[in-house]
């Protein structure tokens, strides 16, 4: 009992330190693995572990080789976790380049990390092979921490997240084949062997996957499932199809939970949000407990294996030859630019899956007798710890040094996605600004999504937007809700992570009424509230582009807009491009000859010059109610 409770609490201070120290927890967890595991036998009195994780007759955790069954159970949750967060929206034109890193850069890992094993530790060909199989993947438990604290580009980020999970079932396919291979002596009767169990596991892998994905979001949709049975009940769904799927084509139940994953994620489906942290606080769970116990059960014979030069040289050549090579191949014709190619190229960590398949193929092997097994989980430890420790502290430093660094974030956070919100988004957008819109409402969301604009659900109030890296280069804050408290929130809240370079929030009405009362983080006007906004985009859903001449055009042009209660400024537009939003202090802008003053609603009629219009319809019977929600709500307050 004192034993499993120790990994527990070990497991989440690692996960705590690794937040603290802004390192992939896999680390720590390893190190701790390693510490109570192998290294205790040199301090302790008798020589044993402090945490044995398998029984050896006198003491242990997991009898036989249950302990590689809870750790095949705990990744197809982690896999499945990782799933229902790919969105199919996110591909986008990098479509082909995640294709060719698991196809093509999976082909050159395999080959080139196998030829490097047999020759640096003359290996036997197979257990060079299989060495190779298992460290193709990398996996979205390290791959995730690393890219939350780096700044980039999205498409940058989506490669590598994308990358990261959907290896991780191609990994194990390869690993069982390669198995498979060792285990019938190779010849004929593998080649017939592997191919019977490669069409098996994507048969099943992929039936079992779809079936029941849309079976559960059937029973979900139609509420069959309580509310308080619905986490509990996914859970033992995943569980249920990993284990019927292996059953009929071992580990194909690893492709089938990402197949479930990644069905269900991109599924419109109610309380969604909510199936999410519930796997995600249990993917953290089992994480902190699966490494420790994994790097606990190595031995030390088998570290004093892999302490030596070779290993030192094979890392080496998997990490600065073999991993530059295979994205290389991938991305050509991609339209990539060299330093995103360097960036991906290094950044490569190796994650749980080849961890927990590798102990597992490792002790099997070992106990069949068949030579040069003993080296599997140590070399594959070796890889996943050195990548992990080589990445985590180099990411951020490479990432400055190639140039795909965001020095600074030009992108925006919209919180609300309701009509005015989805006009002003569009307008950005077109302008070539990331633009990415916030809201609780799935329909306003859709909406949004459908103009081309990024969106997410969500709701300020939660803690998960601090940790996506979709908005690394978020800079700009707006908050354009009906609700005074959100805008007030989100400032508040969200002002150092997403604020850096401005945060601004749509007045009240009270502060529309005292100019005294002006906040400094105040949206577009002073004498424009959610309701006039709205109002204007209903009457005229239009943003028109006017030149200006001089800083005393501007502040004239502004003036008009005081009087003149259907005309809204928004932005100041460079010669070059850039967009500057005005502020409700609109005076503190910056305006030089042949920049643009944007504004929205009526178009200004005393301008000698010709005005270019931007026109994106919006639904007037939305916007309406939009404002009577809003009035709604201020009565409701008042009462």
């Amino acid at each position: 009992m004192l034993e499993l409770a120790s990994l527990i609490i070990l497991g989440i201070l690692a996960q705590w330190l690794a937040w603290k120290i802004k390192t992939p927890a896999i680390l720590p967890l390893i190190l701790i693995g390693l510490l109570v595991g192998p290294i205790s036998t040199l301090i302790s009195e008798d020589g044993t572990k402090w945490v044995e994780p398998i029984w050896n007759g006198s003491e242990g955790l997991f009898p036989g080789e249950s302990l590689f069954y809870f750790v095949s159970l705990a990744i197809s949750i982690i896999l499945f976790e990782g799933g229902l967060t790919l969105r199919k929206g996110e591909v986008g034109n990098i479509g082909p380049v995640i294709l060719k890193l698991i196809s093509v850069g999976t082909i050159v890992t395999f080959l080139g990390a196998g030829l490097a094993a047999h020759y640096i530790f003359d290996l036997t060909w197979q257990i060079s092979f299989l060495f190779s199989a298992l460290i193709i993947v990398t996996g979205p438990t390290v791959i995730t921490p690393i890219l939350r604290n780096i700044p980039l580009k999205t498409h940058v980020s989506s490669i590598l997240k994308w990358e990261g999970i959907l290896i991780d079932p191609i990994g194990a396919l390869i690993s069982v084949l390669m198995f498979e291979f060792i285990r019938v002596e190779g010849g004929q009767d593998f080649t017939q062997t592997a191919l019977i169990e490669f069409g098996k596991i994507l048969l099943f892998g992929f039936t079992f996957g779809f079936t029941f994905a849309h079976l559960l979001a059937f029973l979900i949709k139609k509420q069959i499932i309580p509310h308080y049975l619905l986490n509990v009940f996914t859970l033992a769904t995943v569980l249920g199809v990993f284990v019927m799927a292996d059953t009929f084509a071992h580990e194909s139940g690893l492709l089938a939970v990402v197949i479930m994953g990644m069905v269900m994620g991109n599924k419109d489906l109610p309380n969604i949000k909510e199936l999410l942290y519930f796997k995600e606080s249990l993917s953290v769970l089992l994480i902190s407990i699966l490494f420790i116990l994994l790097a606990a059960n190595i031995e030390v014979e088998e570290l004093l294996l892999v302490f030596n030069w070779n290993s030192l040289i094979l890392f080496g050549i998997v990490v600065l030859l073999v991993r530059p090579i295979g994205v290389i191949l991938s991305s050509l014709g991609s339209g990539l630019k060299v330093k995103e190619v360097a960036f991906i190229s290094w950044v490569g960590p190796r994650g749980i899956v080849a961890a927990g398949i590798a102990s597992l193929f490792g002790l099997r092997l070992a106990r069949e007798g068949i030579e040069g097994a003993e080296y599997i989980t140590p070399l594959v430890f070796m890889i996943v710890l050195c990548s992990v420790l080589l990445n985590a502290a180099t990411a951020r430093v490479f990432a400055r040094l190639v140039g795909v660094f965001i020095k600074d974030s030009q992108g925006i956070l919209i919180i609300g996605a309701s009509s005015i919100s989805r006009l002003i988004g569009k307008y950005l957008h077109d302008n070539k600004r990331h633009v990415v819109l916030l809201d609780n409402n799935s329909d306003n969301v859709k909406k949004a999504r459908k103009l081309g604009i990024d969106a997410i659900e969500g709701s300020v109030y939660a803690d998960d937007l601090m940790n996506n890296i979709e908005l690394n280069d978020i800079g700009y804050l707006m908050a354009m809700t009906g609700n005074s408290d959100i805008n007030k929130t989100a400032i508040s809240k969200f002002k150092k992570q997403f604020g850096e370079n401005g945060s601004f929030r749509v007045i009240t009405a009270d502060e529309m009424n005292n100019p005294e009362k002006n906040p400094t983080e105040g949206l577009f006007s002073h004498t424009d509230d959610y309701i006039k906004l709205t109002d204007v985009s209903r009457k005229y859903p239009k943003i028109h582009e006017i030149t200006l001449n001089s800083k005393e055009h501007y502040e004239g042009l502004i003036e008009i807009s005081k009087t003149d209660t259907d005309i809204i400024p928004l932005f100041v537009k460079t010669t070059d491009g850039d967009l500057t939003i005005i502020p409700s202090h609109s005076s503190e802008v910056e305006i030089e000859e042949d920049y643009q003053l944007v504004y929205l609603g009526k178009k200004i009629q005393r301008e000698e010059k010709a005005e270019e219009d931007y026109d994106e319809t919006i639904d007037k019977e939305e916007a309406e109610q939009d404002i009577n929600e809003k009035k709604e709500q201020e009565q409701e307050e008042g009462n």
